[in-house]
């Protein structure tokens, strides 16, 4: 960690600068400086920015004697690298005293872009990367269609811009809800501030989780017709392109395999999960954290408009206080009244009570009880007297595997009950609990796209527990008998069979 020492340092404004010249020197292709190099580089970008684009700042006027500690300095600390360079004596004295040059150390590199990232980061600038969708759907389809010919190149290209993409829309959904958790917990946001934007973001996470919905069947779809293609003969010719030499072949194969299991797992479930175990990919759980998200933002509506309708709240509490505490006669009626809104008149305050609490009661002011003996320990260091280290946790296993044995056969029920919802035609019986818990899941996950914005939807499918349910369109009423029973559907017929939706059509993957 010594590394981050110069952002820390009493000079940490020269550091900046020293280490933003290597930078901009480093951009234009010089990469050995010495002291002299260093401060013409900084008179260079002076006045236009300081070391933070966040706060422009005149470049601080140091001379080559001083710009020669500080690169001491951060080559002590592992910054920078040091080198000797005899070619800058002029005369044999300058040779004795060593002319030193200096660059980048790799560490230090990434320690110096890493405080860079932080002082220009903006951590307003918090979205959902929805846009990213259609182009991952495109970037697969051109992938299939590259391992296919044996194009090695487009496929290291293509390979490459799919893992950059997923990488950053990872990353910019924990930013998201990382500042939209900081937005639900804080108490400094005025209610016009928040109803001014609640409508732009509740409709962006509604549309984020629409479009994750309707591509993530999709995105699995072609990410099948890869695997159709050959992933072996995939990985080995990203890993004949890959250009890091310093990797061995076989090192390369298996990042670009482990690079493509995590593409995969994205978007199409793990082949490893055991039956009645739950099978939810990356894309699910994103969007199921979109869901909770928007639930999360309109209770915080709903206590903003209760406090608004109300006209009751922290602030407005504590600026009537601050009238009575003004309009109070005498010093005495601020007294009572202070003691009466906080309480610290009382005893109670020590945590300690009375040996007998029933001749002086703990709600008597300590101005008229008689004093309480307390331990030294509480009067020396005013914490209280302990008996010792806390006991163990005790840990009930029993219980945590009972309740785990529990969880599995519910799951292994409503894999039996969706083996059994499939094995027949719905219509030609009556369904039990189960299956019409099952179906009632499968209706929920596919009837998310019943509604389209304009035009006609012929038909949604919903995946639940390894079976499919097709909605199509039917020229009348259909009636599905269930133990709780009529379920009526006007103009849709249901059909359930085992396996995962087929491509094409509208379709939507229902995750638990």
């Amino acid at each position: 960690m010594r590394l981050f020492a110069f952002a820390t340092a009493e000079k940490r404004t020269e550091y900046l600068w020293v280490l933003r010249a290597f930078d901009s020197a480093r951009a234009a292709y010089v990469v050995l400086l010495h002291a002299d190099d260093v401060a013409e580089w900084i008179r260079r970008s002076g006045g236009s920015a300081g070391p933070s684009p966040q706060a422009p700042v005149a470049s601080p006027p140091l001379a080559a004697a001083e710009i020669g500690a500080l690169l001491d300095q951060l080559h002590q600390w592992g910054v920078l690298e040091r080198s000797y360079d005899g070619t800058r004596a002029a005369t044999l004295a300058e040779y004795r005293n060593r002319h030193y040059v200096y660059q980048f150390s790799r560490a230090g590199f990434q320690a110096y872009r890493a405080v860079v990232g932080v002082l220009e980061a903006r951590l307003d600038e918090a979205a959902l990367s929805r846009l990213v969708l259609p182009e991952l759907l495109a970037d697969l389809r051109t992938l299939a269609e590259a391992n296919r010919t044996g194009d090695a190149e487009r496929v290291y290209r293509t390979l490459r811009r799919l893992d950059a993409a997923l990488t950053d829309m990872a990353a910019r959904a924990a930013h998201f809800y990382l500042s939209l958790g900081d937005l639900v917990r804080t108490t400094e946001i005025t209610p016009e501030s928040f109803l001014a934007h609640k409508d732009a973001l509740l409709a962006h996470m509604r549309e984020f989780s629409t479009d994750l919905a309707r591509f993530a069947p999709r995105l699995a779809g072609a990410i099948a017709e890869i695997e159709a293609t050959g992933v072996d003969d995939l990985i080995e010719r990203a890993a004949s392109c890959d250009e890091r030499v310093l990797l061995s072949t076989p090192q390369r194969r298996a990042d670009w395999l482990a690079r493509w299991h995590g593409l995969r797992t994205w978007f199409v479930a793990p082949e490893s999960a055991k039956p009645g175990e739950s099978e939810s990919t990356e894309a699910d759980r994103l969007r199921e954290a979109t869901m909770s998200a928007i639930a999360a933002v309109l209770s915080l509506l709903r206590r903003v408009t209760e406090t608004r309708r109300g006209g009751v709240s922290r602030e407005s509490a504590l600026r009537h206080l601050a009238g009575w505490f003004t309009a109070a006669p005498t010093a005495d009626s601020a007294h009572a009244l202070f003691d009466a809104v906080f309480g610290l008149g009382r005893p109670r305050h020590l945590a300690m009570e009375h040996p007998d609490a029933d001749i002086i009661p703990a709600t008597r002011s300590w101005w008229e009880a008689p004093p309480l003996e307390i331990s030294r320990t509480l009067a020396e260091t005013g914490r209280t007297p302990t008996a010792g280290a806390p006991a163990r946790i005790q840990r009930n296993d029993a219980t945590i595997r009972r309740l785990r044995r529990t969880q599995l056969d519910a799951q292994r029920a409503r894999a039996e009950a969706a083996t059994s919802l499939a094995a027949a035609d719905i219509y030609d019986r009556e369904l039990d609990e189960g299956e019409t818990e099952v179906l009632l899941r499968l209706l929920d996950a596919a009837s998310t796209a019943w509604v389209p914005v304009s035009g006609r939807v012929a038909g949604t499918t919903g995946s639940e527990s390894g079976v499919t349910l097709t909605v199509s369109e039917h020229p009348g009423s259909t009636v599905v008998r269930t133990t709780r029973g009529l379920l009526h559907l006007n103009n849709r017929k249901l059909e359930v069979r085992p396996g995962r939706a087929r491509p094409g059509g509208t379709e939507l993957s229902g995750g638990r």
